[in-house]
């Protein structure tokens, strides 16, 4: 939110650009055909939470990643 906004389109902005970056970064041959979005929604048509359950449940995962990185934490 701090580089794209709070506007309209910012969300798809930053995952649009967020894509672009993992997929240039040749760590990972991934190729599909089509909208990407609708990939995206395929992989997450399982996932049973809504939109604010998912930002925190990824807040949580990252802080946890994090702190583990943190000298003197463990």
């Amino acid at each position: 939110m701090r580089r794209f906004g709070f506007g309209k389109g910012a969300l798809t902005r930053a995952a649009e650009q967020a894509i672009e970056k993992w997929l240039s970064s040749g760590k990972e041959s991934v190729r599909f055909d089509g909208d990407p979005v609708k990939a995206i929604e395929g992989i997450l048509a399982n996932v049973r939470l809504n939109s604010v359950e998912l930002q925190h449940s990824a807040k949580r995962t990252w802080a946890l990643k994090v702190s583990r990185n943190v000298p003197g934490r463990h």
